[in-house]
This record gives structure tokens, sequence and C-alpha cells, in this order.
């Protein structure tokens, strides 16, 4: 089974030997249709806003235009607190060890928790500014909401350029998450991520990168 990369308009063919799971098990399945990677992340990696992600081979990114479609489920041992937390990694480092995410909650978008709503989306920056910490020092400048949901396919675009990002979703003109520092710098460089966290089952598809 092949999933198709595509950049600057040339499709590559995504095989499994291209993908490397950091902390997590991935399969290539077909679900709803589509050939999809399927993630799950390590039950043993128990801390939050960790490399748990399906790491993308001979790709390095910097400024562009990142598209994926994903689709998140609990998984049957999901805890409460477990939100379907999927999204995208970005600019990590070679060992893992620094990178750049933005990752949504699908099923905080439709609570009747308003606190919930408002934590729908997320940045953070790995090792030094994860979700917590961001949330105390800078509340509500990382996070916002966004109408989703989980078990429903969600078009995720992120425009990155130097110390900027924006994360479109769907269809909309207007960006759901501003971020202009980049906790890693403009000058930071690296792969792609395929990134999931506590009690998701992720499924991505149709992954598509623009260079500038």
């Amino acid at each position: 089974m092949l999933i198709t990369l595509t950049i600057n308009a040339q499709k590559i063919s995504l095989e499994s030997k291209r993908l490397i799971a950091s902390q997590v098990t991935m399969s290539l399945e077909k679900f709803q249709g589509k050939d999809v990677v399927r993630v799950v992340k390590d039950a043993s990696v128990k801390e939050v806003d960790e490399a748990t992600f399906v790491r993308i081979k001979d790709l390095d990114f910097k400024d562009g235009a990142i598209k994926v479609k994903v689709l998140s489920r609990m998984t049957k041992d999901a805890s409460p607190t477990a939100r379907g937390f999927i999204g995208v990694a970005f600019r990590i480092n070679e060992d893992n060890t620094k990178f750049e995410c933005i990752y949504i909650r699908p099923a905080n978008g439709r609570s009747d928790d308003q606190v919930r709503r408002n934590h729908s989306i997320q940045y953070f920056s790995y090792p030094d500014f994860k979700f917590d910490k961001l949330r105390k020092i800078s509340p509500e400048a990382y996070e916002s909401y966004a109408d989703m949901g989980l078990d429903e396919w969600i078009d995720i675009r992120i425009i990155v350029n130097d110390k900027q990002a924006r994360l479109y979703l769907n269809d909309n003109r207007q960006p759901s998450l501003v971020i202009k520092d980049l906790k890693l710098g403009e000058n930071a460089t690296g792969a792609l991520g395929l990134f999931v966290d506590v009690g998701t089952e992720g499924y991505f598809t149709d992954l598509s990168v623009t260079k500038l």
C-alpha cells in the first residue's frame, strides 16, 4: 500500500520504509475507502507532549505549507481526560529532541464546557514549552477554539514562515490559531511527524507539503 506525499506538486510514493515510528505503533491500512497511516501512542510513554509521532524520512522542512487530512477516535482504554489529540510536528531535529507541534483536541470542539471548547487547538514546542507551561505563562495565547468532533475527517493546513505559524481548518479562509513566536526560532529546520497523544487512535491521509 502506498500513501502519496506531494512536494511542490511532485508526488512521491510514501512507503513504510519512509516512515519511522517514534514512541508510537503505526500501520498502513485501508480506512473508509482511503489509504491511511494509523498511529497510536505507545502506552509506556506516560508524559504528554512528547516525541510521539511517525517521522517522515528524507524530508527537510523550514518554511511553507503542510496539509493533511486527519481523523481521531478514542482508544478502548482511553482515560476520561483523553481528547483525541492529533496533529503535525514540524522542524524535527535529527534525534527527535527538538520540534514544533500544532495539534487539535476534537473531543473539546463541541463540549458543553466553554473552558474545554477554548482548548480545542494547541501549539507546543519540545522540549521546553509544553502545553501546561505555555498555559501557565501565557494563558490563551497558544490555544483556541474551533468547531470539530471525533470520528470525522478534518483538514489541517499549517503555514510556517520564519517564527510564525498559522493553522487553518477545513475550508476556513481565516486561521484558527496564529503563533508569532515559534520557540525554536526562525532558523530551525527538520523533518515532519504525524503526531498523536494519549488515548488517541489517529488516521492520516492526503499529506502534502509546499516548501518556500
